[in-house]
Formats: C-alpha cells, structure tokens, sequence
C-alpha cells in the first residue's frame, strides 16, 4: 500500500510500504477515505534529523473498517468511523475520567512501528476503544469537518474548557492556524461574549470573524499585549487559547490574562521552559491544558457539525489525493494553505 513518510526535514514521500493489517484480537483494519496534514507535523518537517528510517506520518483520518479481530465488539466491517489523533482502550482509570491521551494501554499513530493516518490503510489498536461510528456515508459533504472532530476542532475545544471560557467572558485566541480558529468556534459556543484573535494573515482573519471573532491584534510581543490590554480597559482576558506552541506565543497568552483568569494551552511547546513564570504566579493565572482527548470529546461534538451549527472543516483550504502529499506540506509550511486534506 502506498503511505507518507518522512525521511527527514523537508523530505517527505509517498511510498510503498508494507500492508496494514490485523496483529492483536483487539485491533480493526480501516481503509482510509479522509485524511489531513497537522500544524504538528511541521516541527519534524522543519527540524527532523535525516535518518534510512522513516516515520510514518499523519493522525486525523476516517475510513471504512474493512475487518476486526476476533475480540472487537463494537465496531463491524463496513462502519464508517472516526479515528481521534491518538488510540486508546476506553476502559483504563485515564479514560474513564475522560484524559484518553494518557491511557495506559493507548498511543500516538506513525512513527517508526505503527501505521499513520496519511496512508491507504492503518491499524487500529483497541478499536473498541478508539473508533467512533459516523452515522453517515462517505459521500456526506460534511467528511471536512467531521475530519476535524479528530484533531483540531477537539483541540480548540479542550483549550477552551482549559482555559474556562463561558457565558459573558472575553476571550484570546492566541494563533491563526487551524487549531486557533477552531478555538474561536469552540469560544463561540460556549458563550464568550467577546472573542479577540491574535493573528495577521488576511485570509486566516476572514475565517476566524466568520467563525465569531469581535475584535483582531496583528501585533505581537509586547505591542500586541499592550493592544490586548486597551481592548480590554487595562484588564485583560478572562480566558487565553494558546494554540501556537512557542515561546513568544505562551508568554503572551499569560501577560494578556487578566488577574485570575486562565490559559488553555494546547500549542505543543518547542521549548522546555515556561516563559512569564512571575506574571503568572503573581497574577494568579491558571495555565492548563495539553494534547487534547479527542476521543471524550467526538461524541460531545458531533451532533453540532452534523445539524450544521458550527463548520470547522472551513479551515481545510487545500485538497488533493496522496501522492500530492509533499505538495500540501511545502503549502503548510510556506502559508499557502491553512490546513490541507487528503482524499483516498
């Protein structure tokens, strides 16, 4: 079967590489029909050692369950499912309080020795566990953003909870990418009341005042915390989304939050020191969040995309099949394209 991997920075193929198939009792085989590039996938596209050994790329993706082991109950051949960004069992103490992305017996696709998203096919681990069901077909013009349900509309919604967004708050959305203006959605309907997005890309602004955005800060650094601060009348944000991952990013989400407010940072951090460490202790901020549990929040979210209140498949931008890949990373990266989608 053909499937992305990558060699090194900037060195991403399609190649051929051994067919996925079915090892554990626990495990189903999806055939995969929708697929996408993360903002993530682009720290190894920048900065990955070259390596013989290359690593499968690519955790968002739907497909069809072409078989499951023997001990698989609640998925059949022939579902249409969703695969959350990262696999787990449903059953161990972390899930069953709703943190998937720390199961015990779960992980992450790609990689050296499992399949990833970006492929024909992949394994799936505890399918019972890590499969949702999609009540609809794969023609359905709603496949983008019940793509998003498994990475990035998730993610904008567990830097949402994290950072306490609700009825009447005024929000930050720190980062225009795909995660950011997922957040904006997410802030939007959990009732933010004012929605400031921290971005400068026309097109990405357009979409995010589409998806609810009041107010808009090109700055950044200290400019754009001093521009958050006269929004706000000197007070700052109730609630900061930090969905960048870089330094400059999360110290200005936590000198942007008001005293007592709260941050939700989901950005995966490029370093491993946290910035802005006195403003925060002495502003009493909370800073929460990490990689989302997509998995506990799907089904949470789903009856909103298929009844069509929100539209987070908007941020797919660039489409095209497999082999076009390598293209749709050089997009991402040079910000062509917010976020690009694969179909199979």
């Amino acid at each position: 079967m053909l499937a992305t991997v990558m060699y090194g920075a900037g060195d991403v193929r399609v190649e051929t590489v051994p067919d996925a198939r079915l090892i554990e009792p626990t495990d189903a085989l999806v055939i995969v029909a929708r697929a996408a590039i993360c903002g993530s996938d682009l720290w190894p596209y920048n900065g990955m050692v070259p390596g013989e050994t290359g690593r499968r790329m690519g955790h968002e993706f739907i497909g069809v369950v072409e078989a499951v082991g023997a001990e698989v109950r609640t998925i059949k051949a022939g579902d249409v499912v969703a695969a959350p960004f990262a696999w787990s069992d449903g059953t161990c103490i972390f899930c069953r309080e709703g943190l998937h992305t720390s199961c015990l017996h779960g992980g992450w696709w790609g990689g050296a020795d499992l399949d990833g998203g970006q492929g024909q096919a992949v394994r799936v681990p505890q399918a019972d566990g890590t499969l949702v069901v999609l009540p609809v077909g794969l023609d359905n013009a709603l496949m983008p953003s019940l793509l998003t349900l498994t990475d990035v509309m998730a993610t904008g919604h567990h830097a949402a909870l994290a950072a306490r967004v609700g009825p009447g708050k005024t929000v930050a959305v720190v980062g225009d990418g795909a995660v950011g203006l997922c957040g904006v959605i997410a802030a939007r309907r959990l009732g933010a009341e004012r929605i400031i997005l921290l971005g400068r890309h026309p097109d990405r602004i357009a979409l995010g005042q589409a998806f609810g955005a009041t107010d808009i800060v090109s700055e950044r650094g200290a400019a754009a915390v001093e521009r958050v601060r006269e929004l706000t009348n000197g007070s700052g944000a109730h609630s900061v989304l930090e969905c960048v991952g870089l330094e400059q990013a999360m110290s200005t989400s936590i000198n942007i939050a008001r005293p007592g407010g709260a941050v939700g940072r989901v950005g995966v951090p490029q370093g491993e020191m946290l910035p802005a460490a006195q403003p925060s202790f002495f502003n009493n901020v909370t800073i929460a969040g990490g990689p989302a549990p997509a998995r506990a929040y799907i089904e949470e979210l789903l009856p909103d995309v298929l009844e069509g209140r929100i539209e987070p498949g908007r941020v797919f931008d660039w489409v095209a099949p497999l082999g076009k890949v390598p293209d749709g990373y050089r997009a991402m990266n040079e910000r062509r394209a917010i976020k690009a989608l694969i179909e199979f």
